[in-house]
């Protein structure tokens, strides 16, 4: 494959030529690669699991000049898997930490930063600036966002994602290749499949997943080996099971296909689905809801109150407040250990999944039920602070 990045303004130093020995005697790299990897330009969008040894790794290998967009700040669920964050990190702007790290790493590689999440309104200019794109995020709105902007732009966008314990990876819309709408055409429906905060990840998965992706953003620098264009690697690290498919181009696809019809980019909340201005703690404005310290002085009063928690039983055993557990999934099987007659609060982590109860509730009859704003994290943080946070 032809390689992507002009070398013939990069120049080593002694020192860099010291750094990179290890590459440099390498045949498929040699001195003339190490100058391939020093003059390209990669955006790594988001410096959380993903981002955090794709960005470690492609300092390292010395990549000329890395961009970072990231907008939120560490926090301690961070920990278990972001290793770009420390503890002593907690409470920082992501992007501080990240730079931090890897200049320390590698004072060689120039950062670029962007304060910003990544929308319809500034991708195609803040992407206009790098050779290739790694996508480290964890939501379906900001990959089809990175896809179509991608597409778009001409710019190879390598690709994972994680839950659990499995992952997948590959690159979308180079020329010869698919995008990441031929595989998915459509977003699955909101709240279908559940985020890393709801379903949990095993914190080394993404280490392995970032890594993949670093090292086909180097292959692509290189112009080396067989990259993951066309194939979607299937990662099962429960079993240690690697398989692969091969996904194709699809000739009617509406971004890359041969008549596209997004030639623009879009909004892409609406096009997932996302509704206004709703959180994961509010997914409905017409969800009744009460807050922690509402349904606290009512309990302290001995009112007639029936706390429902629709968590799961793991998530039930980490910390509660002795509500009645019905796991959401369970809801309608079980909705007649419920009385319809007295007021319910439903509560679950963060308020996504009691709001998705007290719907199927309210519409089932039970016409006193309300959603406890903000879970049992609101619970914690302004009730009872001695409770876990997970």
């Amino acid at each position: 494959m032809a390689p992507l990045i002009d070398s013939s303004q990069a120049t080593l130093s002694n020192e860099e030529i010291l750094r990179y020995s290890r590459h440099l005697i390498m045949p498929e790299v040699t001195l003339e690669g190490q100058k391939k990897l020093k003059g390209a330009r990669v955006l790594c969008v988001g410096t959380g699991g993903l981002g955090s040894p794709l960005a470690l790794y492609l300092a390292a290998a010395g990549v000329g000049t890395l961009g970072l967009v990231d907008f939120d700040v560490v926090d301690y669920t961070n920990l278990q898997r972001q290793v770009l964050h420390h503890t002593s990190d907690v409470g920082r702007l992501k992007l501080d930490s990240a730079i931090d790290k890897l200049i320390a790493i590698n004072p060689f590689v120039e950062i670029k930063r962007f304060d910003t999440y990544l929308s319809s309104q500034n991708a195609l200019e803040i992407i206009s600036g790098f050779d290739i794109i790694a996508d480290g995020t964890d939501n379906f709105a900001t990959r089809y966002l990175v896809n179509d902007a991608c597409v778009l732009s001409g710019k190879p966008n390598v690709y994972a994602s994680i839950f659990r314990f499995e992952g997948q990876a590959s690159i979308f819309a180079t020329e010869a290749g698919p995008c990441y709408r031929c595989l998915y055409p459509e977003p699955p429906p909101p709240g279908l499949v559940p985020s890393c905060a709801e379903g949990g990840v095993l914190g080394v998965l993404p280490g392995l997943l970032g890594v993949i992706q670093a090292t086909e953003v180097i292959k692509l620098i290189l112009g080396a080996g067989e990259p993951l264009i066309g194939r979607l690697l299937l990662v099962d690290a429960l079993a240690m099971r690697f398989r692969e498919l091969r996904v194709r181009k699809n000739p009617e696809c509406p971004v890359c296909g041969a008549n596209p019809t997004v030639k623009e980019l879009i909004d892409y909340n609406q096009f997932c689905g996302i509704r206004g201005e709703e959180s994961e703690a509010s997914p409905s404005a017409k969800i009744p809801e009460i807050q922690p310290e509402e349904l606290k002085r009512r309990l302290d009063a001995q009112e007639d109150i029936f706390v429902l928690d629709v968590r799961e039983p793991h998530e039930y055993q980490i910390v509660n407040i002795k509500g009645h557990l019905i796991p959401l999934g369970d809801l309608p099987t079980r909705v007649h250990e419920l009385d319809s007659s007295r007021e319910i609060v439903v509560h679950c982590k963060s308020g996504a999944r009691s709001a998705k109860a007290v719907d199927f509730l309210r519409k089932s009859g039970f016409k006193r039920a309300a959603n406890l704003t903000g879970g049992i994290l609101a619970w914690a943080d302004r009730i009872d602070r001695s409770l876990p946070k997970y």
